[in-house]
Formats: C-alpha cells, structure tokens, sequence
C-alpha cells in the first residue's frame, strides 16, 4: 500500500493539468497565426461585417482548431450549412493545421513525464495522462465561446465530439505518447 501511494505521489497531476492548459491554448494561437488572415477576408466574415455584427475571428479560428481535432462545425437555422469542417479540401485551410494538435500536445506530454522523472515507458505514459485535465476543461469552455450566433441562427463545434475527440482523445492519446517517448529514451 505503501509503495503505490508512493507511486502515486511522483504523478505530477498540477503540473500536467497545467501544461494541458497551456498546451490548448499554445494550438490555438497557431491555429490563429495560421488561419485569422484568410478569416478576416473570408466572404462569412464579410457577411456578419455587412450585417453590423462585431467580427467573429476569434471564434472562427476556434472552429478550426475544433476542425484539426476532426470535430465538425454544426449549423442550426442556417438553410445552406449543416455539418462543416473547415480544414483541407476545396477551399479549405492547410491540412498542416491536423499536425497542430498532435504535436504540441506530445511535446506536453514528452516535457511532464521527463519534469516527473519518469524511467520507463509506463511511468511516462501516466506523467503524460496528466495533461487531461487542463485540455479538457477549455476542450468543455471552447464549444460555448466559438459559437457565433446570429438572429436564430448559430454554428458551434460539435458538443459531445467537442469534449469527447478534443478534450479526452486527443490528449490522452498524444500526451500519453509523448510520455512514453520521454520514459523510454530516459538515461
């Protein structure tokens, strides 16, 4: 019992819950670097401007970043948009923006499990765990601030895909790779 309390001590939960905090929005502000030009001129972003709504950059760059972790844009109330992604295809931003959250988030998981001290590939797989928390929770926040709403219309990242592919999947599966890389390359 002792020994796995131990164990359980060495985890660094903070610091990982942390560095998934920061690692979320370290993608968003690449995802913003890459892709805020072509939204500003986009004929959407144009269109609210005609309207008289306030520009929606910010939460469009959200969409996506929502996009590279293969969550769609859902549309209500719009006649010509159902279900949207945003990344590749015609018309599309780079496919480049899908590499974004895959490797910032190993590199997460890679930094917390070498912080932790981590000697093997299952020690760095559970340092590399703890950047869930932090991802998940702006994961939960992101799906509700990128909504732009319009009259009765509105498009927003797809909730459960939002908070199960963005917030769970992906830093579970990345974070945890990076920490395996750290534990089994550790001297």
């Amino acid at each position: 019992m002792a020994r796995s309390e131990s164990r359980l001590q060495d985890v660094p939960l903070v610091q990982g819950s942390i560095a998934g905090f920061l690692t979320w929005v370290l993608g968003y502000l690449f995802t913003y670097l890459i892709a805020s030009s072509e939204i500003r001129d986009s004929q959407l972003n144009r269109f609210l401007e005609f309207l008289g709504e306030d520009p929606a950059i910010f939460e469009m760059v959200g969409w996506v970043f929502y996009n590279a972790h293969f969550v769609d844009i859902v549309f209500e109330g719009v006649p010509f948009f159902g279900v949207e992604s945003f990344v590749g295809g015609e018309e599309g931003f780079t496919l480049l923006l899908y590499v974004i959250p895959p490797l910032v988030l190993i590199g997460a998981g890679l930094a917390i499990a070498r912080y932790g001290g981590a000697r093997d590939a299952s020690a760095g797989a559970v340092a590399g765990l703890t950047v869930v928390p932090g991802y998940l929770l702006l994961s939960i926040a992101g799906v509700f601030l990128f909504e732009v709403t319009l009259g009765d219309a509105s498009g927003a990242p797809d909730i459960v895909a939002g908070i199960f592919l963005a917030g769970l999947v992906f830093p579970a599966l990345f974070g945890a790779l990076g920490g395996v890389l750290a534990g089994v390359t550790a001297e």
